[in-house]
């Protein structure tokens, strides 16, 4: 599939959202769009699984015949297969193709652009329903379990937003089905991700339209882009990528694109619809069941992985989030070296413990906070020395421009932290506060920006007003405030202004100002008025 032929799909794919959303908010209609979207993944690969192993007996899938005792011996076999290969199983009459057919079986002339009414629907809302939980409950007892578990608990098809009646509702689904039905994801073509790639333009687009709350599922791609480059500089392969925080997915995939192979993929996420688009967007990418743990808990007060140690982690947890700072946290393997706590208000440090906790001796992390990080004082600022000081492992300080991420406009940066450092007398300091492009409502980093950030920690290089690597004996001159601009030099100084021109040019105006006043004076004197001055 080309480059426009991609777009082509986006496009569509999007249209579909926009037209069919009708007065429901674009982030509660994404559950609905990117569910289904989702089902006809699965059904599609079902479809092209189930004849791959019937293309010896000569026959297809759908023309199966369910209620024939040949019939279920063939779907028996076949399901023990798909259930262990893909994780769930379907019957050909739960195709998505077969579904979206019945819903619209009365319907003629399906377009997009036409809103009226064309025609009554077959009813399909409780088939629907059915068929969902029945992806679910092939998987109850399996290695997938997990994987699938309430994985469409999201697409409430009795829900009011979707209609009045349930043949309002009935109808609007049947219309989101038959225009879903007409697009070709060409899962058999070697390009797997096409339809993931479309997927995640999905997500951003409902994120961009989502303000503040997008910021809980969604981190900008060029943003993702860079956190991926940075974790895995001088890496070709990764046993594991890790992301605390991992909300739709998008930073753990990000990082797959930078390697020939990720071999294991591990998330954490609290907010469960989130959670849930997470696991769908790692099996629409490509992504065997067996290859992701993603599990839904708080991590600070609940962390689901403590054993694991990660290759690499990329995170952009909440800004400034409220957590417990309880005392009995003293006693976590996390926290308890530091000898402080991050304050109550303000877990960001918590998370970066959580992260160093679980990086690998050979892991490098990269995870965005807000700037404050850099240099407040108290339990943080005692947490920041005792990783530059007693462990020295904060390899890279980035700052980012203000306004780049979805629901906030302060400004950022990135930590990158390494357990072993390729060098360990410096901290490199990056600028990239004024390197973005100005948008309407968001800026963004453009591909020579994320380069350019990307190749300087990578050559470790000084460039006046940009970035320095600053020796451990300056960081600690500067009590371990990391605050940029006590390391990079961004100011610029004014032209030197001439003080002998400006006195000749003033002295120039006053003559001018005489004369004006003696013409003005004139005027006055022949009207018969008395002058103004």
């Amino acid at each position: 599939m080309s480059e426009h032929q991609k777009k082509q799909l986006e496009t569509q794919l999007w249209n579909i959202a926009n037209t069919l959303r009708g007065k429901m908010d674009a982030d509660e209609f994404r559950d609905y769009i990117l569910g289904f979207i989702f089902y006809k993944y699965l059904s599609e690969k079902m479809h092209l699984y189930a004849n791959q192993i019937l293309k010896e007996d000569g026959i297809r899938y759908e023309d199966i015949d369910e209620s024939s005792a040949e019939g279920q011996e063939y779907l028996e076999a076949i399901k023990e297969e798909a259930v262990l290969q893909l994780g769930y199983f379907l019957k050909p009459s739960e195709l998505f193709h077969q579904i979206a057919k019945r819903g619209n079986s009365e319907r003629v002339g399906v377009v997009l652009e036409d809103q009226a009414p064309y025609g009554k629907s077959s009813f399909i809302l409780e088939d629907l329903s059915a068929i969902l939980n029945n992806i679910e409950q092939s998987t109850m007892g399996t290695e997938s379990e997990d994987d699938f578990d309430k994985l469409f608990e999201d697409l409430d098809l009795t829900s009011t937003k979707l209609g009045r009646t349930e043949a309002a509702k009935n109808d609007l689904i049947a219309k989101v089905l038959a225009h879903l039905d007409a697009i070709d994801f060409q899962l058999d073509s070697t390009q797997l991700d096409v339809l993931g790639d479309a997927y995640e333009y999905l997500i951003a687009q409902f994120a961009s339209g989502a303000g503040k709350k997008a910021g809980e599922f969604y981190t900008p791609q060029e943003v993702s882009k860079v956190l991926a480059k940075l974790v895995t500089t001088g890496k070709s392969k990764l046993k594991s990528v890790y992301d605390p925080t991992c909300g739709s997915g998008s930073l753990l995939l990000r990082v797959a694109k930078e390697v020939q192979e990720v071999y294991n993929f591990y998330g954490q996420e609290l907010n469960r619809t989130t959670y849930n688009l997470a696991r769908m967007n790692m099996i629409l990418h490509g992504v065997h069941y067996r290859k992701f743990d993603i599990r839904q808990e708080d991590t600070l007060e609940h962390p689901q992985h403590l054993d694991e140690r990660f290759e690499a982690i990329v995170a952009n947890p909440p800004f400034s989030a409220n957590w417990s700072a309880s005392p009995l946290h003293m006693n976590d393997d996390r926290f308890s070296q530091y000898g402080k706590l991050a304050p109550g208000s303000k877990a960001d440090f918590a998370f970066v413990q959580h992260l160093v906790h679980h990086l690998a001796d050979n892991g490098q992390m990269a995870v965005v906070l807000p700037h404050g990080v850099l240099f407040r004082g108290a339990a943080e600022g005692h947490i920041r020395q005792y990783l530059i000081e007693d462990r020295n492992y904060l390899d890279a300080v980035i700052g980012l421009p203000a306004n780049i991420f979805y629901g906030t406009s302060i400004p950022t940066c990135i930590l990158v932290l390494k357990k072993c450092r390729e060098n360990p007398e410096d901290i490199l300091f990056i600028d990239a506060s004024q390197h973005f492009e100005k948008g309407k409502n968001q800026n963004r980093l453009r591909e020579e920006d994320i380069d350019k950030i990307v190749n300087t920690y990578r050559e470790r290089k000084s460039e006046d007003k940009y970035s320095y690597a600053a020796p451990l004996s300056e960081v600690q001159e500067n009590e371990y405030n990391l605050n940029i601009p006590r390391y990079v030099d961004t100011f610029e100084e004014e032209e030197p202004v001439d003080i002998e021109a400006v006195a000749q040019e003033l002295t120039l105006l006053d003559k001018e100002l005489i004369v004006a006043d003696d013409a003005i004076a004139g005027f006055c004197k022949e009207l018969g008025i008395s002058t103004p001055f």
